[in-house]
């Protein structure tokens, strides 16, 4: 997927902008690459050090957020998924701009940019086809790179357009997300709850409005049951274990859409750089409590794992106030030195994801084949998982530095 924005000529104008920035912007791969960070930091199994740990509360906090939550809330893993989605917003004006400043006209733009969405489903369905297990393709649409396919085509026809037609289109995908959730059944006596892979008593459950968005009960569910047969499978579908499914891919777009907002306030010289962050900022706070105050009065729960709307708001102002943070340290004031090694990662945003789905095996069992089985005991047997992961993740990031090196960047 090419994140990468490019610098245009001041001749190019997208969309309810002005001329796009003519120097690369370092904050968004920064950004990128503190969110691919987070991801790849899961070989340092964090969450077994704290169990080693009981008591330790620095252990329980750092273990907290390298997990999702069971269903309702945010920790700091939960932003990986909206943050790298809001990103692909955020980039996409300047993909725009580069390619006319080439002369693609614009069908082949579309054209483009549904390649590009067909190549994110496939590689996301490849991705998780991998393992000893697996005997057949696994059609599976829920994780971060099928659900940004899914939405990709929409997000560039949205991108095309003006700024009112993007926020009209947010306001749609988000009302109207809500309401079929709401109008959809809450499960009756005869709901067969084990077939659903769902229980009434689990704790997790909400109670009264907010029970619409409870886990394997709501319409997403009932529309996977449906759609996710209509694929080769050893088995029926009944249900996503984590509660996950196809249809987040609409609020997902939603995300996407507050990151083109985004990208367009960035990319926009008629705002000085102290205004772009002051707009950002604003955008972070009104949406981020919008979400918050929908969860507290119980009109529609923060969850992630299906995408709520009022997720779609929170997480997305998180991302608003992250990419001010990003863009004020090192754009604005020019403090750019700390975040290289970052930049490493996010100009290779697709590398890093492939590697952190499919070498990590590999490199620990080669460690311990040519530095012995003990290499990771060194600082205790209770370290083992962390010693484990920074080996893996420091050998990950040196590859992805000679990557960086020597210009080599992979882009679908």
């Amino acid at each position: 997927m090419d994140l990468m924005h490019t610098p245009e000529p001041a001749a190019v104008t997208p969309p309810s902008t002005a001329i796009v920035p003519t120097t690369r912007l370092g904050s968004i791969d920064a950004y990128r690459g503190f969110v691919m960070f987070l991801m790849m930091a899961e070989v340092l199994h964090l969450a077994a050090i704290a169990a080693s740990k009981p008591g330790n509360k620095v252990w329980a906090f750092l273990a907290h957020h390298q997990e999702h939550v069971p269903w309702v809330g945010c920790t700091l893993h939960d932003l990986i998924q909206p943050s790298f989605s809001f990103l692909v917003g955020v980039a996409l004006p300047f993909s725009l701009a580069a390619r006319r400043a080439k002369g693609q006209s614009p069908g082949g733009m579309a054209l483009h940019a549904f390649w590009r969405a067909f190549v994110l489903i496939a590689l996301g369905i490849f991705l998780r086809s991998m393992g000893e297990k697996v005997t057949q393709t696994n059609f599976t649409f829920e994780d971060t790179l099928t659900q940004i396919g899914l939405g990709y085509g929409f997000l560039f026809l949205i991108g095309q357009r003006s700024a009112r037609v993007a926020w009209i289109a947010l306001v749609v995908i988000l009302v109207g997300y809500f309401a079929a959730f709401a109008l959809y059944p809450l499960p009756g006596a005869e709901f067969d709850w084990a077939a659903a892979g769902a229980s009434p008593d689990w704790p997790h459950n909400l109670n009264g409005f907010a029970a619409h968005w409870n886990k394997n009960t709501n319409l997403a569910w009932r529309f996977d049951v449906w759609f996710m047969n209509l694929f080769p499978r050893k088995e029926p579908f009944l249900f996503n274990g984590g509660g996950y499914s196809t249809l987040s891919f609409l609020p997902t777009l939603a995300t996407m859409i507050l990151g083109l907002i985004a990208g367009r306030w960035i990319a926009n010289t008629d705002l000085t750089p102290w205004r772009r962050v002051g707009w950002l900022v604003v955008a972070g706070v009104v949406t981020l409590g919008a979400g918050y105050a929908l969860g507290e009065f119980g009109l529609c729960p923060i969850v992630k794992r299906i995408w709520t709307p009022s997720w779609t708001l929170y997480s997305g102002g998180w991302c608003f106030l992250l990419l001010a943070s990003f863009y004020a340290t090192i754009d604005v004031i020019g403090l750019r030195f700390w975040a290289r090694p970052l930049e490493v990662i996010g100009a290779n945003s697709i590398a890093a994801y492939v590697m952190a789905h499919t070498i990590d095996g590999f490199l620990e069992r080669s460690y311990r084949i040519h530095l012995g089985p003990n290499i990771f005991k060194t600082f205790g047997e209770a370290y083992e998982p962390l010693t484990q992961g920074a080996f893996v993740l420091g050998t990950m990031w040196l590859i992805l530095w000679w990557m960086y090196r020597k210009r080599i960047f992979v882009r679908i």
